[in-house]
């Protein structure tokens, strides 16, 4: 005991007690609920046996039952199609914004902080916004499309099964556009100036500039962008909450709000859970790619 005291204060535990500490707590926060959610997806779980640790075992028949539902595939497909075209939108516009600002011309600083507005706001908020923009009667978004003579007639964007997936995935690409243009901001700003000048002066064009300089310099924050991306889009619950509810008949329903539906709506936890395990696997998928992009930062 004395040689614990000793080390803590001579410093050399020191550095061990200041990692123990909020490893342990994240531990209980974090570690534990997934140990318990993981669990709960190869057990037998109803309203009763909710408060208990010990119950039936079932091994993978939960994820078997899962995969036999013939809402589950297309839930799949609308979860990769939000992925994907979010991520996708995000990251070009953002992308698109991160060049405009990157000019430098007089207000940029400014203009740049309005857009941080959409990533500060809270997802409900957000999802409210875009209710009434997206509405079917006198929605803002159906009235430009109107004068702009694109379309001829209102499209209702919450109700319509051919859009009510699409109104969510404008939303979410407005939420977190601002994110990645701040990332990507940040790495143009690290790619030093003379590279372009030297490119410039072997008469590279504008172009060419883009393809072998600022992107190659820029993988690595690219990679970090879009694994961050991917797991805050498969976070994402409010703005189907808020905009859809999952509808009409499914329509728009995703895995995570698919998960919270069956768990709080329908209380068949086990199946809750087991969404919730095959999400956890495309999330440490996505933690794998954002660590080996940002590893190189690290050692430096």
């Amino acid at each position: 005991m004395r040689k614990i005291l000793t080390s803590l204060t001579d410093g050399r535990g020191f550095d061990l007690g200041l990692v123990t500490l909020p490893l342990g707590f994240l531990f209980l926060m974090s570690g534990l609920p997934l140990i318990y959610n993981v669990l709960m997806s190869f057990q037998e779980v109803d309203m009763f046996s909710l408060g208990t640790f010990f119950r039936p075992f079932v091994g993978f028949d939960n994820y078997v039952t899962l995969f036999s539902q013939p809402q589950t595939w297309p839930i799949l497909w609308n979860t990769a199609l939000f992925v994907v075209a979010s991520i996708v939108g995000q990251f070009v516009i953002g992308f698109s914004l991160a060049l405009f600002f990157w000019v430098n011309f007089p207000g940029a600083s400014w203009l740049r902080g309005l857009f941080l507005v959409s990533w500060v706001m809270p997802g409900l908020v957000v999802g409210a916004i875009w209710n009434w923009i997206l509405s079917g009667d006198f929605g803002v978004l159906n009235y430009m499309l109107r004068e702009s003579g694109i379309i001829s007639s209102n499209i209702f964007w919450r109700s319509d099964p051919d859009f009510s997936l699409w109104a969510v995935i404008i939303a979410n690409i407005w939420l977190g556009t601002s994110f990645n243009m701040i990332l990507l901001s940040v790495g143009l700003s690290s790619i030093p100036k003379d590279l372009y000048e030297a490119a410039e002066l072997d008469g590279a064009n504008v172009w060419q500039r883009f393809w072998t300089i600022t992107l190659p310099m820029m993988r690595s924050t690219i990679g970090a962008i879009i694994s961050l991306g991917l797991i805050f889009t498969l976070q994402q619950f409010d703005l189907f909450a808020a905009i859809t509810s999952g509808g009409p008949n499914n329509s728009s329903n995703v895995t995570q709000y698919w998960a919270w539906d069956l768990s709080f709506r329908q209380y068949d936890f086990a199946q809750g859970a087991t969404i919730s395990v095959i999400m956890i696997v495309f999330v440490m998928f996505a933690s794998v790619v954002y660590v080996r992009s940002t590893r190189h930062e690290v050692r430096g």
